[in-house]
């Protein structure tokens, strides 16, 4: 049977890609952000996943206004990735991984939970990034599974929902009849805001009580509204409800193996949280 190894929590600003295409990492405004990551690709590398299913937000490269799915499935053999702006260029397709991807996706409907599969998905950098800062070099790359969560169009899925389809994706793996070892990887926020009259607003308290909640009290996060979270985090930083769906994933008492805070990485703050089940 397939098992959730562990789950990584993290930011996916674009310009953390420009900064690792150009060797910033040690460069003063960049190295306390970078230096949170090595315990995470040290874990990582000892625990060996073999899948990463990557809970993420599309920002305009596969999906735009005119379609906009609330949450959408990954069915495909390889995911591509394109040009994007930002400064970044395009990198090789990540391998899929299809037939866990069928087994998610029907679980999940089983469960009532109406999602797009897709057999064709381009990823930008809201998973790009991300697999970048884990698997530096692409070095023991799993094959990946990507799920992306709307928090663009409103109306959003509220924290609530994402929990939910959270703990049915950890169900669905569990009942997977191939061993395999998972990871589940959430990417986005944490407070920022880009627009309007609170541009580059950050909250830092907010941001670490939502960490330390995520490791021990998700379901008080299932009590905010996505207008509590834009009050609160910024109208980007939303991006939150895609750590309350890997929290869900984990299903149950989880230990906190190691977390980094950083402020301000491009006008938002930046998380990372490294959780294994505590069974």
């Amino acid at each position: 049977m397939a098992s959730i190894i562990g789950a990584v929590a993290t930011s996916h600003i674009p310009a953390i890609g420009a900064a690792m295409a150009r060797s910033l990492q040690g460069d003063a405004y960049w190295k306390p952000f970078f230096d949170g990551y090595p315990p995470v690709n040290a874990w990582l590398e000892r625990m060996r996943p073999e899948v990463a299913v990557v809970i993420y937000n599309d920002h305009g490269l596969n999906f735009f206004l005119d379609k906009m799915p609330t949450f959408a499935v990954g069915a495909a053999a390889e995911y591509r990735n394109a040009d994007e702006g930002w400064g970044l260029e395009p990198v090789a397709p990540f391998p899929g991984h299809p037939g866990l991807s069928w087994h998610l996706i029907e679980s999940l409907v089983a469960d009532e939970f109406d999602v797009t599969s897709c057999q064709e998905m381009l990823v930008d950098h809201g998973f790009t990034v991300p697999m970048g800062l884990l698997w530096p070099g692409r070095r023991r790359l799993p094959k990946t599974l990507p799920i992306s969560v709307n928090t663009v169009q409103h109306p959003l899925p509220t924290p609530q929902r994402c929990y939910k389809l959270g703990c049915a994706v950890g169900k669905a793996i569990a009942s997977f009849p191939q061993e395999l070892r998972v990871v589940i990887l959430a990417t986005g926020g944490l407070s920022h805001q880009l627009d309007g009259e609170r541009a580059g607003f950050i909250n830092r308290d907010f941001d670490l009580m939502c960490m330390e909640k995520i490791i021990a009290d998700p379901l008080a996060l299932t009590r905010y509204s996505i207008r509590d979270l834009v009050e609160q985090a910024g109208s980007q930083g939303v991006e939150v409800i895609t750590w309350l769906m890997m929290r869900g994933a984990l299903r149950g008492p989880v230990r906190c193996l190691h977390r980094n805070y950083h402020i301000p990485i491009s006008n938002t703050g930046a998380g990372l949280l490294l959780l294994e089940n505590a069974a």
